[in-house]
């Protein structure tokens, strides 16, 4: 009995999940790509930063990107440029952005 009540647990919780996944919104690169002009002068245009003083965001995992984005904003992160540019994103900006970034080649090169 406990078994099948177990089972009926993990099925419930199953279905729960495959229904509320399409709810986060998967980001859109072509829309990532428009949304970092304002990222170009520090982060590179495909976000292979040019300088050692600013992070090469090319090739990073997107969920990575999107929760430093965000991270900024809450102020878990502190940085008053980064912070003034993301408090603004929305969710999905944050998303399509993340897309973006992680959908370009990163560099191997050492600076």
């Amino acid at each position: 009995m406990n078994e099948q009540r177990t089972g009926l647990a993990l099925a419930a919780a199953a279905l729960t999940l495959a229904i509320a996944a399409p709810a986060h919104a998967a980001g859109d690169i072509a829309r990532g790509e428009t949304k970092s002009a304002s990222c170009v002068a520090c982060h590179g245009v495909d976000g292979n930063s040019p300088s050692a003083a600013f992070p090469r965001l090319a090739g990073q995992h997107a969920s990575y990107l999107a929760h430093a984005l965000l991270a900024y904003t809450t102020g878990e992160r502190t940085n008053a440029i980064m912070q003034g540019l993301a408090a603004p994103l929305s969710k999905q900006d944050r998303a399509d952005l993340a897309a973006w970034f992680a959908s370009q080649k990163g560099l191997n090169t050492a600076r």
